[in-house]
């Protein structure tokens, strides 16, 4: 264990990889809502000098929580594959309606993040697959808690359909890295998918994950 390192070893690590999507190293940040994917992805993207980073809710919808991947491949990971930018539309929760065109740039290293990112349909374009090791009834908890009353019939129909996604398509075992948070920031120890190289913990700052 080294359990001083900071997430810049991580981005390091993370940049030195072969690409895995065209020119594009596309890193899997997976997890039960709520938790703390955003926060970490955020800052691991800080720490890769400004990665972008896509969110899953932005190309989910209410009638398609998971069925989303074929608009993803058609929008982002095909141009991302061809070396293009990619094009695409993020979906508004309260207007219920995509809203305006964004652009994603083939960068090095891109992140996707959101429950899903470890898919069958999406592994085989990882360059590595991150999984935040926070468990179920907390991550859930902690969403509910930060959404509010208002939104719990919404958490109930999520609740199933997650449960349900990942009973068929789960991402965990195929993790590379488990992340936890610690009382300093991040720590990671390898998970089963994991290659040689991979490295062992990581801590960063003390701010805690707000999604």
């Amino acid at each position: 264990m080294e359990p001083h390192q900071s997430l810049d070893s991580l981005a390091r690590e993370l940049a030195a990889l072969p690409p895995s999507l065209g020119p594009v190293r596309l890193v899997g940040v997976d997890g039960h809502a709520g938790s703390g994917k955003s926060t970490f992805a955020g800052r691991l993207a800080e720490a890769l000098g400004g990665a972008p980073v896509l969110h899953l809710d932005d190309v989910a919808t209410h009638e398609e929580l998971f069925g989303w991947q074929e608009r993803l491949r058609a929008q982002v990971l095909e141009p991302l594959a061809a070396g293009r930018p990619a094009h695409w539309a993020p979906y508004d929760w309260v207007e219920r309606r995509f809203g305006a065109e964004r652009v994603l740039e083939p960068a090095a290293v891109v992140l996707v993040e959101g429950v899903g990112a470890g898919r069958r349909a999406l592994r085989p374009h990882l360059a590595r697959l991150l999984w935040m090791e926070t468990p179920r009834a907390r991550s859930w908890g902690r969403g509910r808690e930060r959404d509010g009353r208002e939104l719990s019939g919404f958490w109930d129909g999520w609740e199933r359909a997650e449960l349900a996604h990942f009973a068929d398509d789960p991402s965990r075992p195929f993790a590379d890295i488990l992340v936890r948070q610690s009382g300093t920031g991040y720590e990671w120890t390898s998970g089963a998918g994991a290659t040689a190289g991979t490295p062992t913990s990581v801590t960063e700052g003390d701010e805690l994950p707000r999604a």
